[in-house]
């Protein structure tokens, strides 16, 4: 035993870190699936973002000539604070406290319904400035860019209602409870709503950084 023991020890490359594509054979597939989705998501808001520069390059247009809506800058400020409130999720669970883990992500939903109205709101005021969707080609843009990003949410968003719904089922039984606490599917799925909430948080931080100094 001892002999064999040794051997392990001494075969080539033992005891050294794994490789990178080592490390991403062990990445769950389905983790896998969601790095790859945010990676085609990003590609996807960048050449829009680029269109829409060049467009206002090319239409010659100035800063300025109208006001960034303000129900833009609230949504920003509520997906911040929806973002800390889902962080709060993961030590909730390793707490095993279901009935807190279950309000805080029903307030992460709340929030982003909020984010999701706020959004329709700043879409009335640029229609109110004399900005519409099948008008300037720039305007046009950021109709487009804040839409898909709201659909994009929405898509994490109904991820959360279905884990805030077999979250409150479980918390309703002991046995129940403990079940979801020890599966790390359960565990699995709270971090990848984590890792793409905070995605589309980030994400829409930089697109409204690029409206506030472009529009």
């Amino acid at each position: 035993m001892m002999n064999s023991d040794k051997e392990r020890k001494d075969k080539v490359g033992a005891g050294r870190p794994a490789s990178a594509f080592t490390r991403i054979e062990r990445v769950p597939p389905l983790l896998m699936l969601l790095y790859l989705a945010m990676v085609g998501i990003s590609v996807m808001f960048v050449i829009l973002v680029a269109a829409y520069i060049q467009t206002r390059h090319l239409n010659g247009m100035a800063t300025g000539a109208h006001p960034l809506p303000r129900y833009f800058s609230l949504s920003t400020i509520v997906l911040l604070i929806s973002s800390y409130t889902l962080s709060q999720a993961q030590r909730i669970y390793r707490s095993d406290d279901m009935r807190t883990l279950t309000r805080c992500l029903g307030a992460t939903l709340l929030l982003g319904s909020i984010f999701a109205g706020l959004q329709i709101l700043g879409w009335r005021e640029l229609m109110n400035q004399g900005v519409f969707f099948s008008g300037e080609a720039s305007g046009t843009y950021i109709y487009l860019i804040s839409a898909l990003h709201v659909a994009h949410l929405l898509g994490g968003m109904l991820f959360l209602l279905a884990l805030m719904l077999r979250t409150m089922h479980a918390s309703r039984d002991a046995v129940r409870s403990l079940v979801f606490i020890r599966d790390p599917y359960r565990h699995r799925q709270l971090r990848m709503l984590n890792i793409y909430w905070h995605f589309i948080d980030a994400l829409w931080v930089a697109l409204f950084g690029v409206f506030l100094f472009l529009y």
